[in-house]
């Protein structure tokens, strides 16, 4: 689903960016757009790029060829400086202060942005921080580094805001109350781009992603999107009332183009190409209710999609749209 925000323009914009170390490509000619107020994954295996190229949209580093711009403003041009005051950076390795506390910390950080400090008691609040915002930062836990990170990124309700493997070292809750609040964040027409390794986490959380190979993009879309363009196939598991009434269901999958079926007791399992889905409904629909106990449909993961398309594996069943 989209960001609700009307789109004005391109909040990020790269052509043909590349960023050579030597003989290591790690940038190597990538084009990329992402939308106002969208919530945009980057991932790929370790060494594909993706953090040298949130460096080089920050414009921490430059480019050897291509261009970049954020917001409408050349990365390398004058009128950057004022847009780098509306970015917010988390950095994959946090490295803190460990003598300052974490309200000195926010204050330190508040000050080179020219961020409001009026804006660091909230935001120590919104990532569970208040009651250890006087401790200092080398009593702090990896998680709670992690948080303290996410809360200085926020600092002067940034217009874009880079994440580069932002859950490490968070629990499960604190990943949950993170992600809610990039969905407040993107409703008030924040653009977020992060990058993880944990692709379960981004499935169902963000609009679109970007899949980097060797420093290029192998394809952008949404999971959904992309899903349909590797034609993967549906995971359907079918279980019988009884094993009597077993035949009926195997009868039911005759006429269809199913894969791997296999059957364990009164459950058979199959992989189906997504074009029969409603035929498979529909064959199921014709049986008696009594003879079908459940039925469930899984659609590839994310985790599916990004192998398939790393391995640039053509599709067995259906055909790549």
């Amino acid at each position: 689903m989209r960001s609700p925000v009307t789109r004005v323009a391109d909040a990020v914009v790269l052509r043909g960016v590349v960023r050579h170390f030597g003989a290591v490509h790690a940038v190597d000619g990538v084009d990329l757009e992402v939308e106002r107020g969208e919530l945009f994954g980057l991932i790929g295996h370790n060494g594909a790029g993706k953090s040298t190229l949130i460096r080089l949209m920050l414009g921490l580093i430059e480019p050897g060829a291509g261009e970049i711009r954020i917001d409408g403003q050349p990365v390398n041009g004058r009128g950057f400086r004022d847009v780098r005051r509306r970015i917010g950076w988390l950095p994959e390795n946090v490295v803190l202060y460990d003598n300052l506390s974490g309200h000195e910390t926010m204050a330190y950080f508040a000050k080179l942005k020219g961020a409001d400090r009026a804006e660091i008691g909230p935001l120590l609040e919104r990532v569970g921080l208040a009651d250890a915002a006087q401790r200092p930062v080398r009593e702090y836990s990896k998680g709670m580094r992690q948080r303290l990170g996410f809360a200085q990124a926020l600092l002067g309700k940034p217009a874009v805001l880079f994440l580069d493997e932002p859950t490490t070292g968070l629990d499960p809750a604190a990943i949950r109350d993170f992600y809610a609040t990039l969905r407040e964040l993107r409703q008030a027409g924040t653009t977020v781009i992060v990058t993880s390794h944990i692709l379960a986490e981004l499935q169902e959380r963000v609009d679109r992603l970007a899949l980097l190979a060797h420093g290029r993009v192998q394809a952008t879309g949404s999971v959904q999107q992309l899903r349909e363009r590797m034609a993967l196939p549906l995971d359907v598991s079918l279980r019988a009332t009884s094993v009597e009434a077993l035949p009926a269901l195997q009868a039911a999958l005759a006429g269809l183009p199913v894969q791997d079926l296999s059957c364990d007791g009164a459950e058979l399992r199959a992989h189906l190409p997504r074009a029969s889905k409603m035929a498979l409904l529909r064959a199921l629909a014709m049986l008696p209710a009594e003879w079908v106990d459940d039925v469930q449909v899984h659609e590839p993961t994310l985790e599916d999609v990004y192998f398939a398309l790393r391995e640039n594996r053509q599709p067995t069943i259906g055909s790549a749209s």
